[in-house]
């Protein structure tokens, strides 16, 4: 799929049958699911990736290579562009219907609400549709497949060395909890922060870690937070680590993962943590409560409720035993349900019946 041009590796536009555009900088979770899906079906199919902020190991199209687009490739009657955002939509229906390039298009859509009417017009003039989630699905007026995100069972694993226990963090305590993510209202970090300063004066041997970027417009939110923290006497219990080189040894340390977010589109978190072997309790946000199975692999709330989220945690810190038999479970069901090759396969599948008309 690759040829040299002028002393750099460029790809063949003739054997690009998918494009996947990603058309924001910053890292989103759109964005993490193109980088970890596009090396998998990349193994199947001619695919390659356009736009910024993506890994230098995905296959990658040129700005200069556009052109290409308004021919046909090598054994196929037309290629998909597969958008998740309304962006990536309005350029790839640019590309179709004013430059005739042949192209049919592809719409995941994970957003947990009502479509505003400009976003709906778009969707409607989609090839095909997917849905992220049966949730998501039911927001939409045209037909779709619900294909859920999966997760690399390869880089998300069960903890396998000393490395990956609790004590290798050089924390207090036997039992590690964790909250993943940026730091914000919208993620539920202070309702986390809230129901360990609940909790954790009666389970000493319970620390708990919080990872993830604070940006400037969240800092003030942030050191209320530490500030809380402090008056409660709990600052060596509860500790922002912000960014670390390696989230998934974290995963693999903890027992218990929190998900408090107020809203969410899809949310990944849950499923790494799973696969890591880690019983969860999350809100009802996002896809949260169509991956866990309460009493078993973990617990569901209401999005907002720190109430419910603290009642919720109690018995497993009053139970590390339990704990440890829902992460057990948790594994289990993941790598059933939420395979990332699983998605990859049924996203295939989806552009099969594309290409055939059907």
């Amino acid at each position: 799929m690759l040829q040299e041009k002028r002393g750099s590796r460029t790809l063949d536009m003739k054997s690009v049958e998918v494009v996947a555009p990603n058309f924001k900088k910053r890292l989103s979770g759109v964005t993490s699911t193109i980088v970890q899906l596009v090396p998998l079906q990349a193994r199947r199919l001619g695919i390659a990736t356009l736009g910024p902020g993506l890994p230098d190991n995905l296959p990658k199209m040129r700005w200069r290579q556009l052109p290409a687009l308004l021919r046909r490739p090598a054994g196929r009657p037309f290629r998909i562009w597969h958008a998740r955002r309304n962006v990536e939509m309005i350029a790839g229906l640019v590309l179709k219907q004013v430059f005739r390039a042949p192209l049919r298009l592809v719409f995941t859509s994970a957003a947990q609400r009502d479509h505003k009417p400009f976003t709906k017009r778009l969707i409607a003039r989609m090839d095909a549709v997917i849905a992220t989630s049966v949730r998501s699905g039911s927001y939409l007026a045209v037909p779709y497949e619900v294909i859920m995100h999966g997760v690399d069972l390869e880089r998300f694993h069960p903890p396998a060395s000393s490395e990956d226990a609790w004590a290798a963090s050089g924390l207090p305590g036997r039992y590690g909890i964790g909250c993943f993510g940026r730091v914000r209202h919208q993620k539920g970090t202070d309702l986390f922060v809230d129901a360990m300063i609940a909790l954790l004066p009666d389970h000493p041997d319970w620390t708990a870690v919080i990872t993830g970027r604070v940006t400037s417009e969240h800092a003030a939110f942030a050191r209320e937070l530490e500030r809380r923290i402090d008056a409660a006497g709990l600052s060596e219990r509860i500790l922002f680590l912000g960014e670390v080189p390696d989230i998934k040894v974290w995963y693999r340390r903890i027992s218990l993962y929190v998900a408090p977010s107020r809203n969410e589109g899809f949310g990944l978190t849950p499923l790494e943590a799973m696969a890591s072997q880690s019983a969860v309790v999350a809100s009802d946000a996002g896809a949260y409560a169509e991956m866990i199975a309460p009493g078993r692999t973990g617990d569901v709330v209401p999005a907002g409720d720190g109430q419910a989220l603290t009642a919720a945690i109690r018995p497993y810190l009053d139970d590390p035993a339990q704990t440890e038999n829902h992460g057990k479970a948790a594994l289990i069901d993941v790598r059933a349900r939420f395979d990332l090759a699983r998605e990859a396969k049924a996203i295939g599948a989806v552009y099969e019946r594309v290409w055939s008309g059907s």
